[in-house]
């Protein structure tokens, strides 16, 4: 069975740091574009980076220069790192990935909620 899994959320001060991880683990022939995206409550889920399988990234202006999105393609993982937290930044992060295992699918993680708050 293919799936993404996170790990790495938790409870944090304004202006501390966390850092997110996701593998992908199943039958998988190639991993395409993996990134993160996040929902607040009562707001829709929006892309916070993304990063291409050749390591291209693209950021969502509100935390660009804040988070820094990488992968490592021997592990099928992508990270994030989240510097200069700020309450506006809680909310449940996604990961998600173009996957190729008998066809080439979308995927989502479960979720791992992120807690900015004093």
């Amino acid at each position: 069975q293919v799936q993404l899994v996170e790990s790495g959320g938790g409870l944090v001060q304004p202006g501390g740091s966390l850092r997110l991880s996701c593998a992908a683990s199943g039958n998988i022939f190639s991993v395409y574009t993996m990134g993160w995206y996040r929902q607040a409550p009562g707001r829709q889920r929006e892309l916070v980076a993304s990063i291409s399988h050749g390591g291209v990234t693209n950021y969502a202006d509100s935390v660009k220069g804040r988070f820094t999105v990488s992968r490592d393609n021997a592990k099928n993982a992508v990270y994030l790192q989240m510097n200069s937290l700020k309450p506006e930044d809680t909310a449940v992060y996604y990961c998600n990935a173009d996957l190729l295992t008998e066809r080439l699918r979308n995927y989502w993680g479960q979720g791992t909620q992120v807690t900015v708050s004093s």
